[in-house]
């Protein structure tokens, strides 16, 4: 009875495994051949800057980032922000489910590859019209009841692989997948490493503007006991507050700045901003990392998750494209059938009551309104569109670090130029506090030079969030890490 069920099912796996896939393979696309990442080759290493954060940066070429990359500042408090938001922050587990999601719907469509197989039960209670049909028991009685169960094997040969591209094109979206989450990742870690170091770079511009605040007011108040005395001019009070005024005007924004920054943490480590209660970082803690791995450029397509995440769309797009032409060819379907059916339960399976049938069938779309024909062409579309896209994405990582490399490079000139300028500022406050013990120069001048001061230390400390910063782009246009470690 099962025997030309099981010779059905096996002729159906022999011409699925003899068919052909059609539509084209996927070739993965060529990594660029270029051999450095800027127009002019690049120096063995940045310009050097005396103080905090001012040693050289050497450019390697022959070394990988480290798995967890943002380790390099050498701050502990930074590891755990960055290892809190990785944990907490709702995108990850969005990408996370996504990829979750993907993978299951791939496993979901292998299943075609194998038979269907049901089993049914059917029960009833029947009355024949005796008067029009003669009754077709072997008893004769017109009112019986009929058991009768069943199994049906149904079987869809993958003839022109059209089953094997849908998988394929599944299990492309579900690597894209996978690397949309590593790049949530490493767009993640950057994000908190480059706010932190923007909290720390706005925290030190704030205590030095406030600094130099307060020197504005104390020379005001100088100034206008100098006016009482006739020692000055009263434009020069009035020229005075206007500045004082102008001075004041510049520390609210930089509070903002700062207190958005801390919500801005918050958010990414998966908190609100009420709860959000994590120290202030400050720039002394960060440490700049003065040995850059670079690789070897062609590698970067293959270090960039948004670039695999790219190569993998444009996969899925290739063999769609055999779905829908195999969409366009006939589809073959086998089924059998085997059961027993029974006016009693005890008289099931045996002798003579049982059943089967084995059926093939073949079908073909002759005319649908252009649908098929026009799904083709759509599908080619997207597989065009798709390449396009991987080359643009392909041009904006090579960009990507080309801009952070010319930044850093930028920075430690201005770095140097900042420090140089701090370091005469506070010179010239020291000869200033000499000459007044000296009786040579006012207190006022004295408050000058200390204004000078403070106001190139808020300079300095710009130059040096801004190149920890960019340094941390560096990092993440090389494409940081996979994933961390243990997820």
């Amino acid at each position: 009875m099962r025997r030309p069920v099981l010779a059905a099912t096996a002729g159906a796996v022999l011409a699925a495994t003899l068919g052909a896939c059609v539509g084209p393979n996927f070739h993965r696309p060529t990594p660029p051949k270029v051999e450095r990442f800027t127009a002019e080759p690049l120096p063995a290493a940045t310009t050097a800057a005396p103080g905090p954060d001012g040693a050289a940066q050497r450019f390697l070429s022959d070394a990988e980032l480290p798995r967890r990359w943002w380790t390099l500042f050498g701050s502990a408090p930074l590891d755990a922000l960055v290892d809190q938001a990785l944990a907490a922050n709702p995108s990850v587990h969005a990408a996370q489910a996504a990829l979750r999601q993907a993978n299951e719907l791939t496993a979901a469509q292998r299943g075609s590859f194998l038979p269907a197989v049901q089993a049914g039960f059917d029960a009833s209670r029947q009355q024949q019209a005796t008067g029009v049909l003669a009754p077709n028991l072997a008893s004769g009685a017109s009112i019986y009841n009929l058991y009768t169960p069943q199994v049906t094997v149904t079987y869809v040969p993958d003839l022109f692989g059209a089953n094997r591209r849908l998988v394929e094109a599944l299990a492309a979206q579900a690597e894209m997948s996978r690397f949309q989450l590593e790049a949530t990742y490493l767009t993640l870690a950057a994000n908190v490493v480059a706010a932190a170091i923007q909290e720390a770079g706005l925290r030190a511009q704030i205590a030095a503007t406030t600094r130099v605040v307060d020197l504005e007011r104390e020379a005001l108040a100088v100034m206008r006991r100098e006016l009482e005395l006739g020692a000055i001019a009263e434009a020069d009070v009035y020229a005075q507050d206007a500045a004082l005024a102008n001075l004041e005007t510049t520390l609210p924004p930089l509070q903002r700045q700062w207190q958005q920054t801390r919500d801005l943490l918050a958010a990414l480590t998966g908190r609100l901003p009420a709860n959000y209660d994590a120290a202030p970082l400050d720039l002394d803690d960060l440490t700049l990392p003065q040995d850059l791995p670079l690789g070897v450029p062609s590698r970067l397509v293959e270090r960039r998750p948004d670039v695999r995440a790219a190569e993998a769309a444009l996969h899925s797009a290739t063999a769609s494209v055999g779905v829908a032409i195999a969409d366009l060819l006939p589809q073959v379907t086998l089924t059998g059938t085997v059961g027993s059916s029974a006016t009693a339960m005890s008289d099931l399976f045996k002798a003579g009551t049982g059943f089967w049938s084995v059926g093939a069938s073949a079908a073909q779309t002759l005319f649908a309104g252009g649908t098929l024909l026009h799904r083709k062409r759509a599908a080619d579309a997207a597989l065009e569109q798709a390449a396009a896209t991987y080359k643009a994405t392909v041009l904006t990582a090579f960009q990507n670090v080309a801009d952070a490399l010319h930044a850093l490079g930028t920075d430690a000139d201005a770095l140097r130029a900042a420090a140089r300028a701090a370091d005469a500022a506070e010179k010239s406050l020291s000869v200033a506090r000499r000459q007044l013990e000296l009786g040579s120069v006012s207190y006022l001048g004295l408050l000058t030079a200390e204004q000078a001061d403070q106001q190139a230390l808020v300079t300095l400390a710009q130059a040096r969030a801004a190149r920890l910063a960019d340094t941390a782009a560096l990092f993440q246009a090389l494409g940081g890490s996979l994933a961390p470690a243990g997820r």
